[in-house]
């Protein structure tokens, strides 16, 4: 263990101070800079090239308003130790250290059922042995299990430090400057009542323009049609190579891809051929989170560039797409795809490409996409006025429509291939 500081260079909050000792031996620990290795956006980048930064970028982003944070809350009398400092920035720290690469497209291809959440707590647990229970507090913090309520929803709420990171954070690398928040002006504005973090009354806007930030920021960025597209293209190369792999045909892959593509399956459990691994097996089969922490995006590009030259149509097809960005043309709508428009589509790519329907279901995917923006049910919002009485935000709010940020939104997307 190092006592030294240390100060990295941020481009969106400036320097950031890291102290020696625990903090620091968790940033460069193996397991957190294997997130150099993950986009924090995934397949973005498709649609906004700026959008390159890491996971680990945005770890130390969290770190730093964390530190704000507990600054903040400090100078407001409300305590909080030195030992409950280093817990929940040590849990900020590690939140994200779970994700795999592309992650919401692996939890639907290579380890179906286990979240990235899941696999953080398996990794901080392996990480508290190393460290001789070093990391007890911050697991007790991330698991919501401390007394002290508060510093659980500063790692995980609705202005929670990640969110306060990703949304400022990606507004910057996208270029979108409507998601832009202000979230020095929230931090300073925190504070706690009744064990529960609330917002003075004068930053009331401060909130208002978060969350119809977020709101435009799901819908214009992460949930972006041509990346939908984009992302369902993976997703069905990674089937694809599935299906070929329990079928005994060689795929090129780095020894952890291999893993999971050609994990052997018990017949009488066939769905797992699309799942893969059994969440109770994640758990029990130590190789599995072995060589989940092996998996970064290089893995999955490497072996994209020579599945784009296999002799397999529909999986060279998809790969070459994937990597000459070749995208599935998409379609937004408010209702299913019809069945009737559904088979008259795979007919045209049957012909199209000289394909059978089961294989043209390759490429086409229907996926529907349903988010709203605050749930006043899940951890709510809560503003403070100088005579102490708390109201909601959906109450506070005389410009919010807080009803229409609650309502659940649900589009439908149609993913298919380009015809000729």
């Amino acid at each position: 263990m190092t006592n030294e500081r240390k100060i990295v260079n941020d481009p969106v909050f400036g320097f950031i101070n890291i102290p020696g000792g625990l903090l620091y031996d968790i940033i460069r620990h193996p397991l957190l800079q294997r997130l150099t290795r993950i986009k924090q956006m995934g397949l973005s980048s498709v649609v906004y090239p700026g959008a390159q930064h890491t996971r680990f970028q945005h770890s130390l982003g969290a770190f730093y308003l964390m530190s704000e944070a507990i600054t903040q809350l400090r100078t407001k009398g409300n305590e909080i130790t030195d030992k409950e400092s280093d817990g929940v920035l040590a849990a900020i720290l590690l939140h994200d250290i779970g994700h795999g690469p592309f992650s919401h497209v692996l939890e639907d291809t290579l380890v179906k059922d286990v979240t990235h959440e899941e696999i953080s707590l398996l990794l901080m647990e392996r990480m508290n042995k190393e460290m001789n229970g070093q990391l007890d507090l911050a697991m007790c913090i991330f698991k919501d299990e401390y007394p002290k309520r508060f510093l659980h929803q500063l790692v995980s709420g609705q202005l929670d430090m990640d969110r306060l990171d990703y949304l400022r954070r990606d507004s910057f690398y996208t270029g979108v400057i409507e998601g832009n928040i202000g979230s020095a002006r929230i931090i300073k504005m925190l504070d706690v009542k009744d064990d529960h973090l609330v917002i003075e009354s004068k930053g009331i806007y401060s909130i208002e323009n978060f969350l119809t930030a977020r709101r435009l920021m799901y819908w214009q960025v992460y949930l972006h049609k041509t990346s939908v597209a984009y992302e369902q293209m993976l997703i069905n190369s990674l089937l694809r190579a599935k299906e070929l792999a329990s079928k005994g045909i060689e795929l090129f892959a780095s020894p952890a891809l291999r893993f999971f593509l050609y994990k052997n399956i018990d017949s009488k459990e066939f769905y797992i051929l699309y799942n893969n691994i059994d969440p109770k097996e994640f758990y029990s089969n130590p190789d599995c989170l072995e060589n989940f922490i092996q998996l970064d995006d290089n893995d999955i590009w490497t072996s994209l560039k020579v599945w784009s030259t296999h002799s397999d149509i529909i999986l060279s097809t998809l790969s070459r797409g994937l990597i000459n960005r070749n995208i599935f043309k998409v379609e937004t709508s408010s209702d299913p795809i019809s069945e009737e428009s559904m088979e008259d589509l795979l007919n045209k790519i049957c012909c199209s490409l000289n394909i059978s329907k089961k294989e043209a279901v390759y490429f086409v995917s229907t996926p529907s996409i349903e988010k709203n923006m605050y749930d006043p049910a899940d951890d709510s919002i809560e503003i403070i006025y100088k005579d102490g009485s708390i109201k909601n935000i959906a109450e506070a709010s005389d410009m919010l429509n807080i009803s229409l940020l609650s309502k659940k939104v649900k589009k439908y997307y149609l993913c298919y291939q380009r015809l000729v």
